[in-house]
């Protein structure tokens, strides 16, 4: 509703207001003109979940060949330093030991998720299927 107001000569005097029709149609052309010309980039890779769990079902303890990969991405097998040129050799020869093993992988926090996949495929290649991967606690 109008307010009208007179003045003191008894005309009208028209009240100015601002109009934000306008206003609101050039935000949503930029909105629109901005969503259209977006790149959206896909990056290839591969998103890696690691597991925080402090329960695992099985105890590396337990396991028949443990693995640990520490901070500066050195493996350790039966606590001694392996050379990661070295890993499927070792496994092959922990696995014709006991066959029914399987490989328990200890990663660090810290530790790049390549040395990881390294492992893995070195005991894929050892013959090793049954691989599980527990949380490292240190």
């Amino acid at each position: 509703m109008r307010r009208h107001h007179f003045d003191d000569l008894g005309g009208k005097e028209e009240e100015n207001e601002i109009n934000l029709t306008p206003m609101l149609d050039v935000v949503f052309i930029m909105l629109i003109f901005f969503i259209v010309t977006a790149s959206f980039v896909k990056e290839a890779g591969l998103d890696v979940n690691r597991p925080d769990a402090p329960v695992t079902e099985s105890k590396p303890e337990d396991a028949n060949i443990l693995i640990s990969i520490n901070a500066n991405d050195e493996i350790w097998i039966d606590r001694r330093l392996i050379d990661p040129r070295a890993v499927r050799a070792n496994i092959e020869r922990l696995h014709a030991e006991n066959p029914n093993g399987s490989v328990v992988i200890m990663p660090s926090k810290k530790s790049t998720n390549k040395m990881l996949v390294t492992i893995m495929d070195a005991s894929r290649l050892a013959g090793v299927y049954s691989i599980s991967i527990a949380d490292d606690t240190r």
